[in-house]
Parts: structure tokens; C-alpha cells; sequence
């Protein structure tokens, strides 16, 4: 009778869960539906009623991105054409004239030229603003716009005018298939030591890796500097194919955790390595993402090489594409990941905004203890560290402003123009006189701009009082000499990416890989370590 009694309390309290389950699942499908509902009759009742014409597309994107903008900045919105720009990117091949770019208000400014491709050939160069494409003039175009005009067909022709420093040039170009190579670099460093770059994680990343490592092979190389440095990352699928040629068949790479229990996944090696021998030493930096992480921590956790330059940039967030309606698309992070041996290494903590929308570290509330297959012990909580870190300043905020901003660029160009007939490459360095130009080339350039010359700006404008004008240049030179003091505590950091950027005015992406195999200083270090076979084995045994 007890037993009966028993289980009739069994089945009530699971009918009682069941109930309530599919109450809160019913109550929240319909306060989704509820506020489908209200957005949807607001926007006919605009469209319908509001005194002038709206834009029904645009309004729709910047609800959308108002949407997200409090979310993790991962998840984002792609209407039709971000969806082309993605797969482009994710395929690394596509009908165009080779060049990466920026977009403006003057028209469509060229970032980088790629060696070879049709504007190599013809004659274009970085800092060159196209401002019309057949005859159409594409100044004060929105970036959507913009995006469309270089693109087509290979070998289609189109004609362009260009503003190179004030002069108008007129320019005829055919399109090529460009194909972006992720891995643009491999070559020896000596007789035995190989080198390879590897800048994105796209669908030819493992494919290029093992074509490269296969040609250093039969050149002779019986050690390897792998370059992840500033990878902003890319395919997950891809990370895992190329740890594979270091690790076992078998071995977990990363794991994946998700609310949806269908996207929590353990994802192992699936083939036999190229390599388990080899001695490499992973070149990682601030920039280095994502997929460059999964690579590093995995090798890391497993004691198959030694990692040195700075802590990786943290990105433990995983992304999957869900296609919506019109052919648009969301990308929406749906996982964290965690390395072999159980790191979380998500640097920010998106969830937790205070109200002022700053974002914690996960850092902030401590970090913990892991171990590699030795022994060694290794940390969650911000990124990958690596085994051997590069004495250099970190980065402070201003910095960060300033390489986030175009003046970086905008000096390269400048140099360029005023050193049209510089040859000495070989022996080319960023002095200490050439960094004091730099900042007084800050003093006219308008792209880098600290919240608070912002902010002050901003006020002065507001206040529109012709008396204060001598405080506010006194002040506004003050703001100048503060930013200026900020980002000379980062002058290492500065200089060495100064020197790179114009370097590529003259060499190209490809002369300055080979400048970097001997005046690259971290490159020199892994150079170093890889022919100290005791230290290399002894950071690695964890003793």
C-alpha cells in the first residue's frame, strides 16, 4: 500500500513539473509573440502616419543593432550584403581587384594593395580614395553601397577616378579572382628551422598549413616557429584539422558548453598527425583569437610546444550563423569553449555590465588552476599566456584609441609621400625622431580623438561663446599633451607597428615577412629557443 502511495506522489509531482514547465515555456513564447506584435504595429503605424518619409530598411537595422549592442559585440545582424562580405571572407576567394579598404563620406579609401592582383597592376597604392566608379561619383554612399562597386565578375571591366593627395587620377581595371592565401608566408629561417604565418582561419586554412609545412620539410626543416600573431581567428572545424598535425589521433581539443544541448560538443582529432616529434615554438600576441586559441591552448595543454610572446586576446566565445528571412542572417554566439584541460580563457564578462555598461573580467573575481599533460600549470580567465612572455609595455587605453583609429594609416601614407625615394629596406628603423614626427603629425590628423577632447569639443560647440576661445585652445593643447605622454608609455608597441606599416608602402605584405625572418625580434627569440634543445625540453617537462 506504501509502495502504491509512493508512487502516486511520483507521478503527481512529475505531472506538477511537467505543468510547470510547459506553463513557462507557453509564458514565454507568448511574451516573445506579445512583443513581435507591439514592434509590428508601431512600424506600420510610422510608415502609415509620420509626417515625413521614413526609411522602413534602415529604421528595421538600427532597431536591430539596438537590439544586440548590449549583448556580446559577436552577436550581430547581416543584411543581404554583410552575408556576401562573410562568405567571401570564410571561402577566401572572390571576384574583385585586390585590395582590402576603408569606406567614408569621400568615397571608398584604398587600406592595402595585394601583390599581383589588377590594382597592383594597375598602378593604385594605399591612401588612394576612389571617388567615382564608371563615371558615377560614389562620394557621401553608404557603406552597403560602397561594398558593391568593387566586386563583380573576372574579368569585367570597370573605370575609376581616384584622389591620390589631391590629384585626380582616371584608371581602367579589369577584375581578377583573388584568392586570399592564410597562409601568405613560409619559408626557412636557416638551414633547419622553418617559419609559417598563418593570418585567418578560413575554409583553406589546415589545407595551406599542411601545403606549407610539407614544402619546409623537403627544404630541410627539422623545427618550426608557427606565427599566430594578431589571427583574429575564424573556423572552429578548421583549428581542430590543424592542431591534429601536432596531436595524436584522438586527442579532445575543445570542448563546447551551450544552453541548447545539441551544441555542447567535445571535439577531437579525427586523422593521424603530420608531426609528433617536431620541436615548435607558437608565436601568439594581444590579437591573436579565437581559433588562434583553441590552437595554442591546445598545444599548450598537451606539452607539444612552447608558446612565447604576449597573453592571447581572450575570446572563449563560440559563433554559429542562423539564417533568417530575405536571406539575411544572425550570428549569435552560442557556447563558450574550453581548452584540453578545462580553461575558459573568455577575457570579458558581457553579461555582467555594471550601469555604466563597464564590463568585468572574469578575472576580476580570480582565476584558476589548471594542468597540462606534464604537470605544468596553467590559468583560466583572460586569454592564453604564454610560456615565455615578451618584455614589452602593455597596451593602456590611449593606445588601444589610437590603434583603433586610422592615424596609424594615415602616417604611413604621409610618410610614404615625403619618402617616395627611400631604398634602404634592409636597415630601415623607426628612431626615436621619426616617433616624435608621428606625434606632431597627431596634432593635425582627426581620426584619433580621446573621449575626453571629445567630450570637450562637444561642450565648447554647445556653448557657442566667441570669449572662451583662448582657454579652449590652452585646454585643448593640454588634452594634445596628455594623449601624447599616454600612448609614448606604449612608444616600444607604437614604433615597431609604425615601422611595419610603411615598410608594406614599399615591400608589400610579402617583403616585410621577409624582413621580419631576421630583424623580428620575437621571431629571433623563438629562433634562440628552438636551438637550446635542454631549456626548450626543460619548459615543456614543467620542471
Amino acid at each position: 500500500m506504501k509502495k502504491l502511495l509512493v508512487n502516486k506522489k511520483v507521478v503527481i509531482l512529475l505531472l506538477v513539473g511537467t505543468l510547470l514547465l510547459t506553463y513557462s515555456f507557453q509564458s514565454k513564447f507568448f511574451e516573445v509573440a506579445k512583443q513581435i506584435e507591439i514592434y509590428n504595429t508601431l512600424f506600420k503605424e510610422l510608415n502609415m502616419y509620420y509626417v515625413d518619409e521614413i526609411n522602413p530598411a534602415e529604421l528595421t537595422n538600427k532597431a536591430i543593432k539596438n537590439t544586440l549592442k548590449d549583448l556580446d559585440p559577436y552577436t550581430n545582424f547581416y543584411n543581404e550584403q554583410d552575408v556576401e562580405t562573410a562568405r567571401i571572407r570564410r571561402a577566401g576567394e572572390y571576384g574583385g581587384i585586390g585590395v582590402s579598404v576603408y569606406y567614408s563620406k569621400k568615397g571608398i579609401e584604398l587600406q592595402e594593395i595585394y601583390k599581383g592582383f589588377s590594382a597592383d597592376k594597375a598602378g593604385l597604392k594605399a591612401g588612394d580614395i576612389i571617388i567615382s566608379v564608371d563615371n558615377q561619383s560614389i562620394k557621401n554612399m553608404e557603406r552597403d553601397q560602397l561594398s558593391m562597386f568593387l566586386k563583380g565578375t573576372p574579368n569585367s571591366k570597370f573605370s575609376v577616378e581616384v584622389d591620390r593627395q589631391g590629384t585626380i587620377l582616371t584608371k581602367e581595371i579589369t577584375r581578377d579572382k583573388v584568392i586570399v592565401n592564410p597562409v601568405p608566408f613560409a619559408e626557412m629561417i636557416d638551414e633547419e628551422t622553418g617559419y609559417i604565418t598563418l593570418t585567418r582561419f578560413n575554409e583553406k586554412a589546415s589545407s595551406e598549413v599542411k601545403k606549407a609545412y610539407k614544402k619546409l620539410k623537403k627544404l630541410g626543416m627539422k623545427k618550426l616557429v608557427f606565427d599566430l600573431r594578431s589571427n583574429p581567428g575564424g573556423s572552429l572545424l578548421e583549428s581542430i584539422r590543424i592542431s591534429n598535425f601536432f596531436l595524436p589521433k584522438g586527442k579532445t581539443i575543445v570542448t563546447t558548453k551551450a544552453k541548447i544541448k545539441k551544441w555542447s560538443n567535445t571535439y577531437k582529432t579525427q586523422n593521424e598527425p603530420l608531426d609528433l616529434q617536431i620541436p615548435i615554438v607558437v608565436l601568439i600576441n594581444e590579437r591573436s583569437a579565437s581559433a588562434s586559441e583553441i590552437v595554442s591552448g591546445s598545444l599548450q595543454d598537451y606539452d607539444r610546444a612552447v608558446l612565447l610572446g604576449k597573453r592571447s586576446f581572450g575570446k572563449g566565445l563560440v559563433q554559429r550563423y542562423r539564417d533568417l528571412m530575405y536571406g539575411t542572417q544572425l550570428k549569435l554566439t552560442i557556447s563558450k569553449y574550453y581548452t584540453p584541460s578545462g580553461r575558459c580563457i573568455q577575457e570579458l564578462d558581457y553579461t555582467n555590465r555594471d550601469d555604466q555598461g563597464h564590463i568585468p573580467k572574469f578575472s576580476d573575481r580570480g582565476v584558476n588552476a589548471f594542468k597540462t599533460q606534464n604537470g605544468r600549470t596553467v590559468y583560466d580567465g583572460g586569454g592564453v599566456k604564454p610560456d615565455i612572455e615578451m618584455n614589452t609595455t602593455n597596451r593602456n587605453k590611449t593606445t588601444e584609441s589610437l590603434l583603433q583609429s586610422r592615424a596609424v594609416f594615415n602616417y604611413a601614407t604621409h610618410y610614404y609621400y615625403n619618402n617616395k625615394d627611400f631604398k634602404d629596406f634592409e636597415n630601415f628603423e623607426f628612431k626615436n625622431s621619426d616617433f616624435k614626427d608621428f606625434t606632431k603629425y597627431l596634432k593635425t590628423d582627426t581620426t584619433f580623438v580621446t573621449e575626453q577632447e571629445a567630450l570637450f569639443k562637444k561642450a565648447y560647440l554647445a556653448s557657442q561663446n566667441s570669449n572662451i576661445s583662448s582657454e579652449y585652445n590652452a585646454i585643448k593643447e593640454q588634452l594634445y599633451k596628455d594623449k601624447i605622454d599616454k600612448i609614448s608609455k606604449n612608444k616600444d608597441i607604437i614604433s615597431e607597428i609604425l615601422k611595419i606599416k610603411i615598410l608594406e608602402r614599399y615591400l608589400y605584405k610579402e617583403g616585410v615577412y621577409k624582413y621580419n625572418l631576421t630583424k623580428d625580434k620575437v621571431i629571433a627569440n623563438a629562433v634562440s629557443l628552438l636551438k637550446d634543445n635542454k631549456q626548450y625540453y626543460k619548459i615543456l617537462s614543467g620542471k
